[in-house]
């Protein structure tokens, strides 16, 4: 049995299980059609691996996708943001996205109102270039010794990203990524590796959960998007990608 074909067996149960998934109720903009939608995905290494299945995914689906995850950064407050923040405002405007999507990083190190500030400069930037701000949280990390002094700051992430949403007037909600990842780091799921051995990233497996959750989620934030079927994108061949390592 191929990597690929483990892949969708296990991601049978998901899609019926993420068609009920909950998200921030919020207005969202005018009806587009899956053609139409163009998304923009942000955030660190973790976010550079699953951005693999979505590619593929918005490709079989027809939806504009570009991600601009960064290994090593990505993240817009804690170390490397100054430099990101450089870049950033251009990269957002140019893409002409519908939505960005930003997965909280594991480097958004920083006090309470470094955050908040760092998180509504994102929005005012995504708004600024007519897009709607969809926060996703980050995947539970198994911290070595380099994360651990900053633990206390990311679990306050998704919090303070809720914080920045409820004052956005509906142009930005937050998905909980727990659905998907459950509340503490697991390296295996149903038998299968799901996420790295680092302890950090994720296998094939957990980007493909991923993948299909968020979907289902973009689909109530983009009233007239359509997900494509799992069948269509999870054996196109992203799985053999030499980012995914430890799995």
């Amino acid at each position: 049995m191929t990597k690929n074909r483990k892949i969708m067996l296990g991601l049978a149960g998901l899609v019926l299980a993420t068609s009920a998934c909950s998200t921030q109720a919020a207005p969202g903009p005018a009806t587009v059609s899956s053609e139409q939608a163009k998304v923009l995905f942000l955030g660190d290494s973790i976010a550079v691996g699953e951005a693999l299945p979505l590619a593929a995914a918005f490709k079989a689906g027809g939806a504009g996708f570009t991600s601009i995850a960064a290994e090593g950064g990505g993240n817009v407050v804690g170390p490397f943001s100054d430099e990101n923040w450089k870049k950033l405002p251009e990269q957002i405007t140019s893409a002409k996205p519908t939505v960005v999507v930003y997965q909280i990083a594991s480097y958004d190190w920083g006090t309470r109102q470094e955050q908040q500030t760092a998180y509504e400069k994102l929005l005012s930037t995504t708004t600024g270039a007519g897009a709607k701000l969809v926060f996703v949280t980050m995947p539970p990390l198994k911290p070595d010794d380099f994360y651990k002094p900053h633990m206390a700051e990311l679990e306050r992430t998704p919090d303070v990203a809720r914080a920045v949403a409820a004052g956005s007037g509906g142009k930005a909600v937050v998905l909980d990524a727990v659905e998907v990842w459950g509340s503490a780091y697991e390296q295996t799921k149903d038998g299968k590796a799901d996420r790295s051995a680092d302890g950090i990233h994720t296998c094939p497996q957990g980007a493909a959960r991923f993948t299909s959750w968020l979907l289902t989620g973009l689909a109530a934030v983009i009233p007239g998007f359509t997900p494509p079927a799992a069948e269509s994108w999870a054996n196109t061949g992203w799985s053999a990608d030499k980012h995914f390592q430890g799995c």
